[in-house]
């Protein structure tokens, strides 16, 4: 591995860890940075699905201590049962949408433009959203009900617009269903697991002619990278949550999209480039 791809994978997994978890869009992270250095390619497909893995890693050794609750649960507790249900319930969705309308959306839509775009409006909900009065029905992430996870998984499913941000639709979506701001945020990292793993495995079956021993470097670095910065993103959100709302995140949305516009308005990158490839 030389310095230069040393660089790139470090710089890339760290986007991936930081932005995964936050309202900002992982994927829209992951498509500027990697068109500004110059990473694409099949190689960059595999090597993706790798530090996602890194990431969702993260959020279960975080929350190591309810998962085993849950599995030790899962056979007699109501809880236990309920939480798995919904969490099941809020998958579907994504499954058949994604995989009836993934290969088109990665096709015409993973673009720095498209990001942009959906980061800018992406913030502009959340700040709406965060202005609106919040009437919580739902205090607790074990009270919620199965139509509460249908309507996030639902919401989730935005996500798969880049630079949309699968954190951001589920969790300003659970405020907008009743959900606290506490649980909206637990039940959206829970969330996180199946679907992402279950991406992982399907992108990685589809694609496995794409990962070659040499890369495993790379992919053992980026993984690592990932987790690691997946970690401190996750810990400073639940920390910040406590008392803050999400609008900050919003206006970095906006800003970051405007920029991204502003670059390519002007020719100062040539974004148009990367769009029409």
């Amino acid at each position: 591995m030389d310095f230069w791809t040393f660089f790139q994978v470090l710089i890339l997994g760290a986007v991936e860890g930081l932005t995964e978890f936050l309202p900002i869009s992982s994927t829209g992270h992951q498509i500027i940075v990697a068109d500004l250095l110059d990473f694409g390619g099949e190689r960059a497909m595999a090597f993706n699905i790798i530090i996602q893995l890194g990431a969702i890693l993260a959020v279960v050794w975080e929350f190591r201590p309810k998962v085993f609750e849950i599995i030790k649960g899962l056979p007699t507790e109501r809880n236990a049962q309920r939480f798995t249900v919904n969490l099941l319930i809020a998958f579907l969705p994504a499954v058949v949408l994604g995989v009836l309308f993934a290969d088109t959306i990665h096709h015409y839509l993973f673009n720095p433009i498209t990001v942009a775009v959906a980061l800018v409006v992406g913030g502009v909900v959340m700040l709406w959203a965060e202005q609106r009065s919040h009437v919580i029905s739902v205090e607790h992430v074990d009270d919620m009900r199965w139509s509460d996870a249908l309507k996030v998984g639902f919401v989730q499913c935005l996500a798969m617009i880049p630079g949309t941000s699968r954190s951001g639709s589920t969790i300003i979506g659970g405020l907008l269903f009743g959900l606290s701001r506490k649980a909206a945020t637990e039940f959206s990292f829970f969330l996180a697991m199946p679907t992402m793993v279950g991406a992982a495995v399907y992108s990685g079956y589809k694609y496995r002619d794409l990962f070659q021993p040499n890369d495993l470097p790379v992919f053992a670095l980026g993984f690592i990278t990932a987790f690691i910065f997946a970690m401190i993103a996750v810990r400073g959100l639940l920390k910040f949550i406590a008392n803050h709302s999400y609008a900050a995140f919003a206006w970095y949305r906006i800003a970051f999209g405007l920029l991204i516009l502003a670059t390519w308005a002007f020719g100062w990158v040539n974004w148009t480039a990367a769009a029409a490839g």
